[in-house]
């Protein structure tokens, strides 16, 4: 078997496994509508008013997009690299001819089509719900690489994180301790100018904040969303990297 047939084999796999769990379905599209609902329809923003939700709706889009982009990945890649481990379906794997770096390709790739469809649906929801308004223009199909590459980077992540934690109930714990911090401080819904100055330089570490400062250039403000792409291309491809050394093929 060629190598793309192995990936689309797992990819199936993979795929039918996802459609099986109708709670992980479920709470895939059902999370980012209540936190847009929450925070777009209850809360709401007061551009005038200062405080957390001080900039206008467009502004916060990002934040939305990333909520999806950020904990799916994390959660189910990490989720399923700790099950597989538990009951030692890596080690069957491994007498086949699929690779890790294929084995965590075709996982990235269902999740890239998972997170796309509920990305596009929290987009169409946002605008409908907060009033906040997305360009219909060429450029705006951008979007797309950027919720790839995205997902592609926090799937890397999240195989990290499913080999370092024991168990399926320690890979939510970490995903949880690193996905929370990443959303409110990298650019999304925490306005820079909300955090000390001192703080304000430690968010270019984050590479949520390329995935928000290019959405947001997209959506927005406008400006030049091809630096913050090509980054996050750069991250993605070696956080993904690591993720695949890091897929226990053996133990």
């Amino acid at each position: 078997m060629s190598r793309n047939g192995r990936v689309a084999a797992e990819f199936g796999a993979a795929w039918d496994s996802f459609l099986r769990r109708r709670t992980a379905v479920f709470f895939t599209f059902f999370f980012p509508v209540i936190i847009v609902l929450i925070f777009g329809v209850l809360v709401q923003t007061q551009p005038t008013g200062g405080g957390l939700f001080a900039e206008p709706p467009g502004y916060y889009v990002p934040g939305y997009l990333a909520v999806v982009v950020l904990f799916t990945p994390l959660s189910r890649v990490g989720s399923t690299v700790a099950r597989h481990r538990e009951g030692n379906r890596f080690q069957k794997l491994a007498t086949t001819p699929l690779s890790p770096a294929e084995w965590l390709l075709a996982h990235t790739l269902v999740n890239v089509v998972v997170i796309g469809l509920a990305a596009l649906l929290l987009l169409v929801l946002v605008v409908v719900v907060t009033g906040a308004s997305v360009p219909l223009v060429p450029a705006t199909l951008a979007l797309v690489p950027f919720v790839a590459l995205g997902v592609a980077l926090f799937c890397g992540l999240g195989a990290l994180i499913g080999r370092l934690a024991g168990s399926q109930d320690g890979v939510i714990a970490a995903s949880n301790a690193v996905a929370l911090p990443l959303l409110f401080l990298s650019e999304t819904f925490v306005a820079p100018a909300l955090l000390p100055a001192w703080f304000q330089p430690v968010t270019a570490l984050s590479p949520l904040t390329y995935f928000a400062r290019g959405v947001r250039a997209l959506t927005f403000s406008g400006g030049d969303w091809t630096v913050p792409l090509a980054v996050l291309a750069v991250l993605a491809a070696v956080v993904f990297g690591a993720g695949a050394v890091a897929v226990p093929w053996t133990e």
